[in-house]
């Protein structure tokens, strides 16, 4: 991956289509090559509104997501607000989002609205709606979504994002330690949950492979602290996805670049790192975040590269 390009545009590209819009997966791959493989989370939960001397409040909240978009947003690739922070705050709350994800967009990032919606039927579809349907103001570049209601139960999300140019990050490997009794679990097929998933979006990305993307716009979530021996464990095949992973935990999580290369091994070009609080932790000056920022970049380049 080339290094970060400050002022680099990488989302919206227009082609034709329904909504003239370049599929994430493409776009995806053009912002990694234009300004490198991070994602910063931005997550203002009441702690780091404490420590940017913010109070916990819809002011604290717009400034300190509005700070990490203004320094962040015309250089990294991707910027990932944790919605659930912004929600606490009721429809003040959503309306900073909104602006949020606007303003990111208009200076070039790519975003993720971290939601980790799963529902079905109609509810499932106005989740769809909200965080990819065309003209709401809560939709991002791409939106994490949770499965376990079966991966079929996505549908709705699934074909609204294609049909919009957009991206869905499946929850399938996460590092909370709730997680391995239901995702590493075996079914009668003899598959781990974990690996059912990642099929699910294998299959989710086999017209993109088909057409010779570059990359399919439907990833997998991958804790970058689940180590190598739990995927080696649970049987994953990760060379073959052909979708984005994105890699949470970098940095306060617990995980280091170095980890990246021991999950993910030649799979890594695909990964998307995100890292939250070792970022973030450089604010509230804007100079600190971006130094931040700049310096997890180069530990997860030299890793992936390596």
């Amino acid at each position: 991956m080339s290094a970060p390009v400050p002022g680099a545009a990488v989302s919206g590209a227009a082609v034709p289509g329904a909504v003239g819009r370049e599929p994430f997966g493409a776009r995806l791959h053009a912002a990694l090559a234009a300004r490198g493989p991070l994602c910063v989370g931005i997550d203002p939960h009441p702690g780091l509104l404490a420590s940017w001397g913010l109070p916990d409040d819809v002011g604290g909240l717009e400034r300190f997501s509005l700070t990490v978009v203004e320094a962040l947003a015309d250089r990294v690739a991707v910027l990932k607000p944790q919605v659930a922070f912004f929600e606490r705050h009721g429809s003040r709350g959503i309306a900073v989002l909104e602006r949020v994800l606007a303003e990111a967009s208009a200076a070039g990032a790519l975003t993720i609205a971290d939601a980790k919606r799963g529902d079905i039927g109609s509810t499932m579809a106005a989740y769809a709606d909200a965080f990819v349907g065309e003209g709401s103001p809560l939709a991002a570049d791409a939106v994490t979504a949770s499965p376990y209601l079966g991966f079929g139960s996505l549908r709705p999300l699934l074909d609204l994002a294609a049909a919009t140019g957009r991206g869905v990050f499946v929850l399938a490997l996460t590092s909370n330690p709730e997680g391995p009794a239901l995702q590493h679990a075996v079914g009668a097929d003899g598959r781990s949950v974990a690996a059912a998933v990642l099929d699910g979006v294998r299959a989710e990305n086999a017209g993109a492979l088909a057409a010779g993307s570059p990359l399919g716009s439907v990833g997998a979530v991958i804790g970058a602290t689940v180590g190598a021996d739990v995927v080696r464990a649970l049987g994953l095949d990760l060379t073959d996805v052909h979708g984005p992973f994105l890699a949470p935990g970098i940095g306060a999580q617990g995980a280091t670049a170095a980890d990246l290369r021991a999950v993910f091994g030649t799979a890594r070009g695909a990964v998307l790192p995100s890292s939250s609080r070792e970022v973030l932790s450089g604010g509230p000056a804007q100079n600190g975040l971006r130094s931040a920022a700049t310096a997890t970049l180069r530990d997860v380049q030299q890793a992936l590269n390596g």
